[in-house]
This record gives C-alpha cells, sequence and structure tokens, in this order.
C-alpha cells in the first residue's frame, strides 16, 4: 500500500469558484519517501492580496505556470490507486477533486487526515495545527505556507506515525473505507460497485421488494449517508436491518433525477418512502458568515424566502447532520450554535479555537 501526502495552495474560497496555485506530492510506500512532485499553477484567475501575504505567491509567480489541466495526467498518475493523505484532509481533497471533475476524471480516493491520526497516535498535545505539531515534535519546516515545505512536514508527521502507532492508520482506513457501516445483510461487493454519478436510487429487502427510494447527486455517497451517523432514528435502524439489495437508474442531472424520484414514489410507494413522508414543517441548514468573518451554519424551519444548504423531516436529523459535518471538517461546535459555552472548556478535540478567535477565520 502506498501513500500520497499531499499538500496545496489556492485562490481561498471555496472549490467551486476557487482555484490552486500550487501542488505538492510526496509518494510514501509506507517505510519510506519514493517520489516527489511540485509545481506552481496558473489558477487562471487573480490570487487576492490577503493569500499573497500568507503564501508569498502572487499572481506574476504564476502567470507562466502550467494550468491544472497541463499537469492533470501526471498528477493522476500519482494519486489515482494511493490512500490520500493531508493535514484537514476534506481541505485539499475537495479542491483537487474538483478540478479533476472539470475534466472529465471521477476521483475518490481514500483518505487519512493528520490532525487526526495525530489525535490519536499523540494525545494531549495543546494544538494539532500543522505548524504547532512540527514546533512540538521537532519536525523542520522548511517553507511554512509552500505546498512542498507543508507537504514535507506532514510526511514526516506520518512516518513518524506509522513507525510508532501503525495501528492508528491501518485502522482509520478500515473506517472510513464506508464498509464498517453497511447494513448487516448488504454485501460488500455490491457496496463497491455502486457508481458516484446522478440518479434515483431503490433499495430493496430480501423478497427483492422495492422498500425506499432516493435520489442523489453521488449515489454512492448518499447511500453511505443513509447509514453512517452515530446514532440512527429507529425507522433508519429498521432501514438498516431490512435492506439487502440496491438498484440504480443515472439521470444525468439533479433536476431530471428530482422528476424520476417523484413519478417513483408514486408508482411504488414504498414502505419507508411512506414512514417518512413530507410533514407540514421542513428543517433546514443555513449559512452565513458573522461580523468577524467566520463561517457559522444554523438549524431553522425552511420557509420560502429562506433557500437552505441542506433540508431535513426533523429538528433532531438536521442536528444530528451538522453534528458530524462539525466533527468532520473540524469545525467549532459554539459558533454552528451546537452548545453555548466555549469549546475549550469542553475540552472539544475538533475546535481549532474559531470560538475564541485564536484560529484565523480565513483558516477556519
Amino acid at each position: 500500500m502506498e501513500f500520497a501526502i499531499v499538500d496545496i495552495e489556492t485562490t481561498g474560497g471555496a472549490p467551486v469558484g476557487g482555484g490552486i496555485t500550487e501542488i505538492a506530492v510526496v509518494i510514501h510506500d509506507g517505510e519510506k519517501i519514493t517520489r516527489e512532485f511540485q509545481t506552481l499553477l496558473n489558477p487562471q484567475q487573480p490570487i487576492p492580496h490577503f493569500i499573497t501575504g500568507l503564501t508569498g505567491i502572487d499572481s506574476q509567480m504564476v502567470a507562466k505556470a502550467p494550468t491544472f489541466e497541463e499537469i492533470a495526467e501526471e498528477l493522476w498518475e500519482l494519486l489515482h490507486g494511493r490512500v490520500f493523505v493531508a493535514h484537514n484532509v476534506n481541505f485539499d481533497f475537495s479542491f483537487i477533486r474538483e478540478a479533476f471533475t472539470k475534466h472529465g476524471k471521477n476521483w475518490n480516493p481514500s483518505r487519512l487526515c493528520t490532525v487526526r491520526l495525530s489525535r490519536k497516535a499523540i494525545p494531549g498535545m495543546g494544538s494539532y495545527s500543522l505548524g504547532r505539531l512540527c514546533e512540538s515534535l521537532r519536525i523542520p519546516i522548511l517553507a511554512r505556507h509552500r505546498a512542498m515545505g507543508d507537504a514535507k512536514a506532514t510526511a514526516i508527521l506520518f512516518d513518524r506515525i506509522i513507525r510508532e502507532n501503525s495501528e492508528v492508520v491501518y485502522s482509520a482506513l478500515k473506517k472510513n473505507s464506508g464498509e464498517t457501516f453497511l447494513p448487516p445483510n448488504f454485501p460488500v461487493y455490491k457496496f463497491r460497485q455502486i457508481p458516484e454519478e446522478c440518479g434515483v436510487y431503490y433499495m430493496l429487502n430480501d423478497k427483492g421488494k422495492v422498500i425506499y427510494v432516493g435520489k442523489a447527486n453521488n449515489i454512492r455517497e448518499r447511500f453511505k449517508g443513509h447509514f453512517s451517523g452515530k446514532v440512527l432514528p429507529q425507522l433508519k435502524q429498521q432501514l438498516k436491518a431490512e435492506i439487502a439489495d440496491l438498484k440504480w437508474q443515472l439521470t444525468g442531472t439533479e433536476f431530471m433525477a428530482l422528476l424520476l424520484e417523484m413519478v417513483e414514489i408514486k408508482r411504488l410507494w414504498p414502505a419507508y418512502n411512506s414512514a417518512l413522508k413530507m410533514p407540514k414543517t421542513l428543517w433546514g441548514l443555513f449559512h452565513y458568515q458573522d461580523g468577524s468573518g467566520y463561517s457559522r451554519f444554523q438549524i431553522a424551519k425552511v420557509t420560502k424566502h429562506l433557500q437552505p444548504l441542506e433540508t431535513f423531516f426533523s429538528q433532531e436529523e438536521a442536528r444530528a447532520y451538522l453534528q458530524e459535518a462539525t466533527q468532520t471538517f473540524e469545525l467549532c461546535s459554539k459558533l454552528n450554535g451546537l452548545r453555548k459555552v466555549s469549546c475549550d472548556q469542553m475540552n472539544d478535540p475538533f475546535c481549532q479555537g474559531a470560538c475564541s478567535s485564536s484560529e484565523d477565520p480565513t483558516a477556519y
């Protein structure tokens, strides 16, 4: 098994609309570093001044650099088939995946986050930011906030973890595969066949009867989402116990999936769609930026004047979703309205200090 340890620098903002300005990849075979790759990239958009102040990369530096499209094949060869490793992995993953998607490549590797690995392998650290970790562990960073400097430091940190506590790494790989959350009667091989494409899916019981119909932009991820929560509502527990098979129809677009889902639910009227049918009140997950520049997420009732990021049948389901997302992306529970006291009072291992203003709003 090989690991691709990656760091990127970006124009800031979200993956959709943002751009990568530099990327570094360090290949590790589980024992040693075997290969390195680094390049500046032309994001084909201006680099904000505050980003230049952080990374030192300005628009002039990348003017003659290759675009992502020009290095896509070489990068694909480096990343494809290897475990993707990064510090705060979802950030790097989301930008690279978006860039690959624009060039017609469907990339969804196994992923490891060295923040999470460090929390388990090296408990009791005051901070798990890359800079603080390297300072505490005496790991040199040759160029902080530059891709290769951070990637090399992350590789040294990863090498230390895998040498001293390899079980943490392989346990995380097994957990993150999604297969540990599979329903008891659902075969692993079937899960691996589920497409990562837009369409309508049909859950069947052991008698071949459709018991639930849903739609998704990514059918595999949506299927995992049904059963990967730490505490499932009773109806979802029953669904998990009963499902034995999954079928799907690809639609190409979200709108066509919506139309087909409506038709199929009316035609089949599956038991669990009936049990979970649309209530009078829907709850939504909303996003806004506060006066200090921090992104916040809030749960509230859906109205015709407010368009949520996600919609839920109950406040409990919305809260469970937000709690899991807050932990996954290491957000602040207080800023997201999940608790009233600051995270340091609760010894929250996920919050990096946003609620006490010790984490920069842009980094957050």
